[in-house]
């Protein structure tokens, strides 16, 4: 899966096209290193979003083509930056 329609899916970022942009402007890392809206998402992948001062990293566990509100979170877990 696309890590833009990975972030939408997971609820990370609210809308594919604004987790486009983020990956577009470089605030969007998987294993240390800046990714591509096209890369390609797999179990194990950690996944850092930066937020202006913040920081949010998550291990991928599940890739979903479609999650409900109350199962996106289980699709991943915190990790420590």
């Amino acid at each position: 899966m696309r890590l833009d329609k990975y972030l939408k899916v997971s609820r990370l970022i609210k809308r594919r096209t604004v987790a486009n942009e983020a990956c577009d402007l470089g605030k969007i890392t998987v294993n240390g290193k800046v990714a591509r809206a096209s890369y390609d998402v797999k179990v194990g992948d950690v996944i850092a979003v930066h937020f202006g001062e913040r920081t949010l990293a998550v291990e991928v566990l599940e890739v979903s083509e479609t999650a409900g509100k109350a199962d996106a979170a289980l699709l991943y877990r915190e990790v420590p930056c």
